[in-house]
């Protein structure tokens, strides 16, 4: 299926940017999140006219996505969890434990932003978390998991 982009997408293209993709991944997650259109006529012609406001938009969603990279910038921190002797946890530390953590500090993180790689976190100690805040604004913070009695 040919779709417009109305916002960059990781991996398919920019803003603007006419691209073949499955039909399933169009239907089911493109269209109704509002990243893209189906390309026909009257969607490129309606696209050219709004074209300037949807670059305005992504421009501000950069801007808010720096401006809270840099209040994180060099963050540490720390989550609690219950744990045994050896300092292995009883649950795990997920992205959405982290996230709730990050935003009761004052800063806004959505638990889709944080990047754990190798899963989640089962020891106590020290780790560095990558926060995606936009396809181009990737910062680094400092997690500390400890252990509650």
């Amino acid at each position: 299926m040919q779709i417009i982009l109305l916002e960059k997408v990781a991996n398919l293209g920019d803003l603007g940017t006419v691209v073949k993709v499955k039909d399933g991944y169009a239907r089911n997650f493109l269209i109704p999140q509002g990243k893209a259109k189906r390309a026909s006529e009257a969607n490129l012609k309606e696209f050219e006219a709004r074209r300037a406001e949807l670059e305005k938009r992504q421009a501000e969603i950069f801007a808010a996505a720096q401006e809270r990279a840099g209040k994180l910038e060099g963050a540490a921190i720390t989550v609690a969890q219950k744990a045994g002797v050896d300092g292995r946890l009883f649950g795990s530390v997920t992205n959405h434990d982290i996230a709730e953590a990050i935003t009761a500090s004052g800063v806004e993180v959505k638990k889709f932003e944080v990047r754990l790689p190798e899963g989640p976190l089962k020891q106590v100690g020290e780790y560095d978390i990558a926060l995606a805040l936009h396809h181009d604004v990737v910062v680094n913070v400092k997690v500390n998991v400890v252990g509650e009695n």
